[in-house]
């Protein structure tokens, strides 16, 4: 690998000064300097590229014997390396952590999602200081970098336009970020950044928009630039789409590819990739495809009503990760033809955790009725009469977890199990030829995604810093896979690795894997009895998918792994255990920081794209909206504020002159009320109050509308969501991004064509004067400051 004589084990790069003497004039024979050189890696550095798909498990991919097609992943493969034993964290925000600072993801403070930290030290949403990320190492060691697509490890309480922006995406090492911040976002109506700056799509689905084929677009576009500027500066590349992660968003084109391949049922399918997968190498001859549990039903137990919306859901999923397949040839194509594609150390990572089971077992058209526990109202005859929207811009869906489980395939459980193979095994492709000899090869060492940024190290001839902006550094965890690269017969390197998401837990250790599932998915109660978790074991030296659990005929062996937990755990910030699953996302319960706080809040007149964390919450109470607006002599159009979009969320506008308010109960049903008189020209508030019924969460309650201070119209409300209106789409003012709340409204004509001049949010019992007084108006604002 290559090496130079540059010092880099403190990052950034001191500056050296000159020296030697320094004659008076520039003009002296003396006065001969070294030339400026800009800071580059070691000659023979190669270009990085990491794409990371999201939750697609070990069994979907026709590369790993899948019903998937994805055929630039075989391609790669063709010209690369399979690796079967590569592991993930069996959650996003882990994974991702992990994958990008090369230390376990407790340490890096992410024992989950960045929705659920707390303030225990391995749980807190914050990569520390301590442990730099890869890309930043690299970009100053001299690499161009950037990510593109997901960013799901910024703290929820710095979401915001208001930063801080030191762990967004060009605070941790990337020079450009293009994407999302957050777990999931509307692939036709994504909540786009670019660095921190919210930006809006360049065309609309009806023109074919899609995320993942903007994305693309503008990763192609950045890596041609920087090599027609920089052709001697390698770039390390970061691509996490956010397919295939929920929802399941694709052009129906390529879902109707699948038509009828799935009416065999999630059973069969299991079976099918089992079959291949032996066929493929990818699982050795003796390994066995593991039984369903019993939570999770058989294909012939599901109500045929309901199978046409199954199969449509697995329709559009395979068609999803193949579509998502396409545009990463896309971007390999285009590599192809800047003549770097040999040049680049191209890992394709399929999966940051496995196939997820969070859309139930129906599945749903809208997952947002799941966050809201609102059950029941997805019918089999409902969903079948809008079969067609699957996959379209007028869903938000999910599939059953009984798929997400045949994903898996052959291991048992799924994503957030960390304690098995199901949740924490992804498929993974390395393509390099400058630098692997093998070809279509198959590589069996065990592996974990921590291992990633110390492999791009000693490829890139880099050492591990031990400074980092002037603060020492945890030592990486990771083992680096370059040895493996032309050994197929090679020890592996990377003996033991525990596993931790939620108190499901394991151990791996020389051969053997000791593990206990303490949580499923699908069910959100907290179960604090850690104690009464049954451990497992398994040999997986000889049972590849941890079929014979051996627990019983081997009590000392288990001992010994339980105690190595223990000492991982304690290692790396994994204890103490916590088991809160819904609880840990109240910021008050948790001990995380809350932007928004109090009682109050006000918005200016262009304030936008502002996530629930950045609003004050005004479910499950009653609350008002109030808004000092001005009026000319054009009739008022458009939002005043909206706050979620067409799946769940509440608007105040204005429509042909009158004023009006939308309750979108998470797209089951719109409440309207509507002012009697028209909107005068002046200035003036208008406002609306809504009177909760209590007795509850997600009740109902009345939507009364005033225009300065009088009274004009009202609505009942049935009910209400409990929890969230929205993971993606955000709080507006003046404007509607994303999609809109009323169905009256069309989001590229929703700009207010009068003044707006302020917009606040009061949660509690109103006061009854229906108006916000200058007074009262400007302590709200300081109190603020």
């Amino acid at each position: 690998m290559p090496r130079d004589d540059v010092p880099r084990s403190v990052l950034p790069i001191p500056d050296q000064p000159y020296l030697g003497v320094r004659p008076l004039y520039a003009t002296d024979e003396a006065a001969k300097f070294p030339p400026i050189k800009p800071v580059r890696p070691p000659k023979g550095a190669p270009n990085v590229l990491v794409i990371l798909i999201d939750d697609v498990g070990f069994g979907a991919s026709s590369a790993f014997g899948g019903p998937c097609h994805t055929p630039n992943l075989e391609r790669l493969a063709k010209n690369g390396l399979k690796y079967t034993r590569f592991h993930t964290t069996a959650l996003c925000s882990p994974t991702r952590a992990a994958l990008l600072t090369g230390r376990n993801h407790h340490t890096v403070g992410f024992a989950a999602i960045s929705e659920l930290a707390t303030s225990a030290p391995g749980y807190t949403g914050l990569i520390p200081n301590t442990c730099a990320p890869l890309a930043k190492m690299l970009q100053y060691n001299g690499y161009s970098t950037a990510q593109f697509g997901k960013c799901h490890e910024v703290p929820a309480y710095e979401t915001s336009g208001a930063g801080p922006f030191n762990h967004w995406p060009t605070g941790q090492g990337f020079e450009h970020f293009y994407g999302f911040v957050g777990g999931e976002t509307h692939q036709y109506y994504p909540a786009i950044y670019e660095g921190t700056t919210p930006i809006e799509p360049e065309s609309t689905p009806e023109e074919g928009y899609h995320f993942t084929a903007d994305m693309t677009d503008k990763c192609i576009n950045w890596i041609m630039q920087q090599k027609a500027l920089l052709p001697d500066k390698p770039f390390f590349t970061y691509f996490a789409p956010g397919a295939t992660h929920a929802p399941h968003h694709v052009p129906a084109e390529w879902a109707d590819k699948y038509k009828g391949k799935f009416a065999k049922g999630w059973d069969k399918v299991r079976e099918e990739t089992y079959k291949r997968q032996l066929e493929l190498g990818v699982i050795p001859k003796d390994a066995q495809l593991t039984p369903r549990h019993d939570e999770i039903p058989s294909w012939d137990k599901m109500p045929d009503d309901m199978k046409p919306v199954l199969e449509r859901q697995m329709e559009v999923y395979a068609g999803f990760l193949e579509h998502t397949d396409h545009y990463v040839g896309e971007l390999i194509d285009a590599l192809e033809r800047m003549e770097i594609l040999d040049d680049t150390l191209i890992y394709y990572i399929v999966g940051d955790n496995g196939a997820s089971a969070e859309g139930t077992l129906n599945g749903t058209l809208n997952e947002l009725l799941i966050f809201n526990a609102i059950t029941g109202v997805e019918t089999a005859e409902s969903l079948k009469e809008n079969l067609d929207k699957f996959g379209g811009p007028d869903s938000f869906g999910h599939y059953s977890y009984g798929w997400a489980h045949a994903m898996c395939t052959p291991y048992q459980w799924t994503k957030q199990i960390a304690s098995h193979w199901g949740g924490t095994r992804n498929g993974m492709v390395v393509h390099w030829p400058a630098g692997i000899k093998a070809k279509g090869e198959i590589r069996h060492q065990f592996h974990h995604v921590i291992d990633f940024a110390p492999t791009v190290l000693e490829v890139a001839g880099l050492p591990h810093p031990q400074f980092v902006e002037g603060v020492a550094q945890t030592p990486i965890h990771g083992t680096s896979m370059a040895y493996s690269f032309d050994d197929p017969d090679a020890d592996e390197r990377h003996k033991t690795q525990y596993f931790e998401i939620m108190c499901n837990r394991g151990i791996y250790h020389e051969g053997w894997v000791a593990c206990a599932k303490h949580a499923v998915p699908w069910d959100p109660v907290s179960n604090p009895n850690l104690k009464d978790d049954d451990w497992e074991l398994y040999d997986v030296s000889k049972d590849w998918s941890e079929a014979k659990n051996r627990a019983a005929e081997m009590p000392e062996k288990l001992k010994d792994l339980q105690d190595l937990f223990l000492l991982e755990a304690d290692k790396y910030l994994v204890t103490p255990l916590d088991p809160r699953r819904t609880e840990r996302f109240n910021a008050e319960i948790a001990g995380r920081p809350e932007l928004i706080t109090g009682n109050k809040q006000i918005f200016g007149p262009t304030m936008k794209r502002l996530s629930e964390n950045s609003v004050l919450v005004i479910k499950n109470k009653s609350h008002s909206v109030t808004a000092q607006i001005a009026v000319g002599d054009r009739k008022p159009e458009g939002t005043i504020i909206s706050q979620g979009g067409k799946f769940g969320g509440w608007a105040l506008y204005a429509k042909e002159g009158k004023l009006k308010y939308c309750y979108n109960y998470m797209a089951l049903a719109d409440h309207y009320a509507e002012s009697d008189i028209e909107l005068p020209q002046g200035e003036y508030q208008v406002r609306m109050e809504f009177a909760y019924d209590g007795g509850g969460v997600g009740k109902g309650g009345t939507a009364s509308l005033f225009i300065d201070g009088k009274k004009c119209g009202e609505c009942r409300v049935d009910a209400t969501a409990s929890s969230t209106f929205s993971l993606d789409e955000t709080l507006d003012v003046g404007i509607e991004t994303g999609t809109a709340v009323a169905k009256d409204v069309d989001p590229a004509k929703s700009k207010f064509n009068a003044t707006i001049k302020w917009v606040q949010l009061d949660v509690g019992e109103d006061d009854h004067n229906h108006l916000i007084s200058e007074e009262e108006r400007f302590h709200v604002a300081m109190a603020r400051q």
